[in-house]
Order: C-alpha cells, then structure tokens, then sequence
C-alpha cells in the first residue's frame, strides 16, 4: 500500500501513539495554565479605525484637554431632587481612581434635571474600558433620593455591550453542548466515536485560549476574539473529526486493512481534505486582517489560532487515538452502529435520483437561493446604536437622558480640534451647518483650542456622517473632527472601502487552492460560485430579518434598521469559510472516486454516498451551535447567529447535496479536466491512495 506524505503521518502517529499523547498533553497543560486568565487580559476596545482624523482628534484632545476625548468616562446624574450630593460623590469616585486624568466640570441642563461628568481619559481606550468596567457598580450607587448617576458615553456603552454578549455567548455555549453532544451519538451511533470531535474541540478552545493570554502581552485582543474562537473551535473541530473519523471507521471495518493501515489510509484521503480545507479557513480569515482595526484583527486573529490549533491536532492526536482505540471505537454503540460506515445506502439513493433528474432538482435549489438573495441588494449597514446595549444597562439609561435633556445628537458630540487662531471663525462655520444644533464656545489650551458641536440627528442617524463629512471637506486640513460619533463614522468608512477587497481576496485565493487540491478548473470556479450563492442567500435572509424587522417580537430584538457595519466583511469570510469546508469534503471524495474509475458517473453518486452523511451530520451541529446564538440577549450575537446558522443551512442542504452533484451529472467529465499546461504547473494532488 502506498501513501502520500500525511498517510505516512498517520502511520507514524498510530506507531507513536503515546509520544503523540505526551506532546499534547504538554502543550495542553502549557497553554491551558494560561486560558483561566485570558477573559480579564483581553480588551473591550479596538472598535476604531487605525490611522483616522478622528483618532489622531482623540489623541490631540487627550494631550491638550487631560483626556477629554472620546474615551473620557461620562457620567449622567438625573432626578427631580437635589443632583449636588450625587454629584460630589460621583466626582470623588472618578477622581479617586489613577486611570481618570481629571474630572470636569459640569454641565447642566436648562431645566436642571440632568448633569453630565466626565472623567478625563488617563490610560489607553482599552484601559478606559476596563475601567468603566471597574466604576459603573460605584457610579450607580452614589445616586440617593430618586438622583440617578449612570455611566455611559463610549466607554460605558462598550463595557455593558461586551458584557451582555459575554453572557449571551456562555447561555448558548451550555445549550449548543448537549445538543451537539446528542447530534453526534446520532450520527455515529457509538458515545466513543461521539466523544472524539469534543476532545478536539477541547484541546482546540484551551490552546487557543492559553495563546490569546500570551498574545495580548504584546497586543491588545478584543474580548470578542475568545468568543469567535470558541464557536468556530467548536464548530470546525466537530466537522474534522466527524470527517476522519467517519473515514477510519470505514477503512477499518470495511476492509482487511490493520488499524495501523487503515490509519494511514484515512489521513491520506480524509486528512488531506481536512488540511485543505483548514487552510481554506485560515486563508478567508486571514483577509479581514486588511481591515485597518484593532478589533477587526485581533478577532480574526483569535478564530485563526484556534482554528490552526483544531487543524494540528485533527492531523495528529486524532490518528494516534484512532490507532490506541481501533475496535473500540464503536464502543457503548446503539444498533445502528455499522450501518452504512462506508457508503451511506441513504445518500447513495439521493445521489442517484439527483443523477436521473438534474433539471429539476437544479432549478428548483437555484431557484430558492436566488430568491433569497435578491433581498440582499438592498442591504444596508451603519455603526451599532444604543439598541445593542440592553435597555436596564446603565449606558443606556444615560443616553436617553442625555439626549432628553440636551437634544437628539447629544451623546454624539463631535470634538472639533484646531489651531487656537481659528477659534471664532470655527465657531462661526459649526454655527452656520444644518446638521448641528449647538455649538458650545471653544475652550483655548496652549495654541490648540476644543469646539464642541451637537448634531441635530441621533448619532446613528446617516445624516450625522453626512455632517462629518461636509464638516471635513469645508474646514482647513489643520482642523480635525472627532468624537465617538467621528470614531464610528470613520470605522464605518474604513469597512466600506475594504469590503471588495476584502471579497475579491478571499474568493480568488479560494479558488487557487481548490484548483490545487482538486487539480481541476472548472469544478474550482463552481464551487467558489456555488459557495458565493449561498453566502448571498445568507445576506438576503439577515435583510429581511434584521434591517426590515421581520420576525423581531420571535427573535426578541429591537431592528436598527440596517445591519452591522462590520456584517459584511466578518460574516462573508466567517460564512465563505464554512462553505469552503463542505466543498472540499465533497468535491475531495468525488474526485476520489473519479481518479479511480474516469466515471463521472461514479465521481457524483459516490461522492455524495461517502461524504453526505458526513456534511449533513456536520451541518446539523453546526446549525445547532449557530441558532442557540440567535436565543441571545443582544443584537450582535442574534445577527451572528442567524447569518450563519441560515448559511450553512443553505449551503449544506441546497448546494452540497443538491446544486453541486447537479452540477457535477451536468458538467460530466469537463468538470475534471486539467489543460496539459496546468498539469505542469501544478503540484500533484490525489486523495486516492493506492
């Protein structure tokens, strides 16, 4: 028996069983010392757009005016009795803590009901959020006698945002669990089969978590990036190891291989599809890394180690446990247990029947997922509001009295920072914008003078960009217009500009890589578009849902009227990704079958027989993983949860095992062809084995 180079892996793992164990098991322990500490060390800022006028704005402000910028601490005192206790109480509190730089004076509304606050911003915005963290418990209890004090401004609302869906990620992590745990004794029938993807994943989720400690030593990670990296750990390491593990069970019992061959076997046919398809995730992953922020980069980041760690374990500790249970595999099996192990007689009907009505089937799968997609041309997308925080956080509470008390635009207040010699006529063109409702006199520090200027729209409103951006093309280049409300603006631009760049790069090195593991044109451009029309079904469903407000009262939100900004560019990889995975599992197991037989006939039916049982197990957890997302508290992890769960959905159901074995009984052989001068320019890939 031959092998290629991750057959032999697998054959010196299953020979190596307990160094393999020990190794893992260091680097486990390792990394896992460090995973308990990872949640406090990671930031809840990084939602900014790197290299920006309203950065370098904040960051002038901050030096000239002690940290009154955008990530100064603002709080909110409100009643109908006296607010000076409250106040003064408020006050030490702020001026008590090292990370305030100075506490400002206060402003009062006319009608003197609301005060505002602020703390000024003596450490970095992610600092300042942690110690937004740290204060609002104080904050809110210094308030007495019906005087509330709250919280809130860009620091406040990132802390309650980062918390509530925090929460939101640990509810549907403990429901995702036990429901994977009860797809997975369905789809291999044996509790110790089950049991293996969950060991992967766990292995996955503590390194990754270990390595994002380490990492935000040196750089600031955002809290969200452990979120992504546990669901896509769970979520990848469940369908490598469903993959491998459906594979081995099939070379070991259904055939006269040893366990150590069949091992072997496995990692040259499955293992190398799982490979490819992991560096198909790290690939799409890797593009939003093109996104000027913080955030963006250090989430990708995180989901990229975890995924990397899932990867090496699934082509390492996985073979060598294979090789240590053999027979045991099926141990605590229910009845079912060998049915079907190699070729799924279920698939292999479905298959068949796709084979003698293409037309239909075709149709009828191409027809469904245009529908849905034509919804998402007229997607629309802005920064998040407040209605992602949740209405009993005090940031909230604080906003909306702010904005009673001093206007609509009051919580987005944009600082406008400029050479003390342009003061008045500053002020002057603020005062003469139809966007801004009130401009407070310039405050002089040195040669550097601060105007704040209150837009007359809520900060969420499109039509406060459009006052940015006339603000910036009126006033001289040595004028710079900040605020959080500038910072979100600019974000929002940075993700616009890249978002067809960010497109473009992942489905052209998409398609390179399937060209290389399937060694064929034609059948790689497919399963890019395949994957782009189910990635676009996706984005048509979140329309509707999530900016047209369909279904809220079910769902349990409050719709903004738009999607996230950062929707497109996260989720379109997020989702690529994952369509990318059943692509390769399929397409790998067709050319198998296709390699050995020139049938492509046999190329079809027993790609789909081997590999649909497998992608419709895998798309069953991953959709139960997903939509427990869509049971959360908050907005974002309801977008997340949905866009996804509906795309693998889409692309499991309609396009693996409809649209693509259609495609496949249409194009016939020419799906297979490889020009002659291709063949010499590519490395040769098989997954067959001999």
């Amino acid at each position: 028996m031959t092998v290629g180079p991750l057959g032999r892996l697998g054959a010196w793992t299953a020979s190596h069983v307990r160094l393999v164990v020990v190794a893992w098991a260091f680097l486990a322990v390792g990394l896992g010392l460090f995973a308990p500490w990872a949640e406090h060390a990671l930031s809840g800022a990084g939602w900014e757009a790197s290299g920006s006028e309203s950065v370098a704005a904040r960051e002038e402000i901050d030096r000239a005016f002690g940290g009154q910028g955008a990530y100064a601490l603002m709080v909110v005192v409100h009643g109908d009795g006296d607010l000076e206790p409250t106040l003064a109480r408020v006050s030490a509190i702020l001026g008590a803590d090292e990370r305030v730089a100075g506490v400002s004076e206060t402003q009062l509304s006319q009608d003197g009901r609301t005060a505002i606050v602020q703390g000024g911003a003596a450490a970095s915005p992610t600092e300042m959020v942690r110690a937004a963290t740290d204060l609002k418990g104080e904050i809110a209890a210094a308030g007495e006698g019906g005087v509330t004090a709250s919280l809130t401004g860009a620091p406040g609302m990132w802390s309650d945002f980062n918390e509530a869906n925090k929460s939101a990620m640990l509810k549907s992590e403990l429901i995702s669990w036990p429901v994977t745990l009860a797809i997975l004794v369905l789809a291999f029938g044996s509790l110790v089969a089950a049991g293996l993807p969950l060991l992967l994943t766990i292995l996955g989720l503590t390194a990754s978590a270990g390595s994002l400690f380490l990492v935000s030593q040196v750089f600031d990670v955002s809290i969200w990036a452990m979120n992504f990296a546990l669901m896509f750990a769970l979520a990848l390491g469940i369908d490598y190891a469903l993959f491998i593990v459906a594979r081995f069970r099939g070379a070991h019992f259904g055939s006269d291989l040893s366990t150590r061959e069949a091992v072997a076997v496995t990692m040259d046919t499955a293992g190398k599809a799982v490979l490819f398809s992991g560096i198909t995730v790290l690939i799409s992953l890797s593009a939003v890394m093109l996104v000027p922020s913080p955030a963006f980069r250090s989430m990708s980041l995180g989901i990229m180690l975890s995924v990397a760690f899932v990867l090496l374990a699934a082509l390492t500790l996985l073979p060598a446990v294979l090789a240590w249970l053999g027979d045991r595999v099926d141990r605590l099996a229910l009845p079912w247990v060998h049915a079907g192990e190699h070729r799924s007689p279920v698939f292999a009907r479905w298959a068949e029947r796709l084979w003698r009505r293409p037309w239909a089937f075709g149709l009828a799968a191409t027809a469904i997922l245009v529908a849905l997609a034509l919804p998402a041309l007229g997607l629309e997308t802005g920064m998040p509001s407040i209605k992602v925080v949740p209405e009993k956080d005090g940031s909230r509470a604080g906003y909306v009295q702010v904005q009673e008390a001093f206007g609509p635009g009051a919580p987005g207040t944009l600082q406008v920072v400029a050479p003390a010699a342009r003061a008045e006529a500053l002020e002057e063109r603020l005062a003469a914008d139809i966007g801004i409702a009130a401009v407070t006199p310039a405050r002089v520090s040195g040669e550097t003078a601060l105007v704040l200027a209150t837009p007359a729209a809520d900060p969420s409103d499109p039509a406060v960009g459009a006052t940015i951006e006339r603000l910036r093309s009126a006033l001289p280049s040595d004028v710079l217009v900040g605020g959080a409300a500038a910072e979100n603006h600019d974000l929002e631009e940075a993700l616009s500009s890249r978002t067809l760049v960010v497109f473009g790069v992942i489905l052209v090195l998409g398609f390179l890589l399937l060209l290389v593991a399937l060694q064929a044109p034609v059948i790689a451009a497919v399963g890019v578009v395949t994957n782009l029309l189910a990635t676009a079904a996706a984005f048509g469903v979140a329309k509707l849902i999530f900016q047209d407000g369909r279904l809220e009262s079910v769902l349990g939100f409050e719709s903004q009227g738009f999607l996230n900004a950062w929707g497109p560019v996260f989720f379109f990889a997020m989702i690529f990704a994952i369509a990318m995975d059943y692509t390769v599992f399929l397409l790998s197991s067709a050319k198998e079958h296709f390699d050995r037989s020139g049938d492509p006939r046999e190329a079809m039916v027993g790609g789909v027989a081997h590999s649909g049982r497998v992608i419709f197990a895998a798309a069953g957890v991953m959709v139960a993983v997903f939509f427990t997302f869509a049971l959360s508290g908050p907005l974002p992890p309801k977008e997340m949860g949905v866009i996804l769960g509906v795309a693998v959905l889409l692309d499991a159901m309609l396009v693996r095992l409809v649209l693509m074995p259609v495609l496949l009984r249409l194009l016939g052989s020419a799906a297979w062809a490889q020009p002659r001068w291709l063949e010499r320019v590519l490395p040769a890939v098989r997954f067959g084995h001999s």
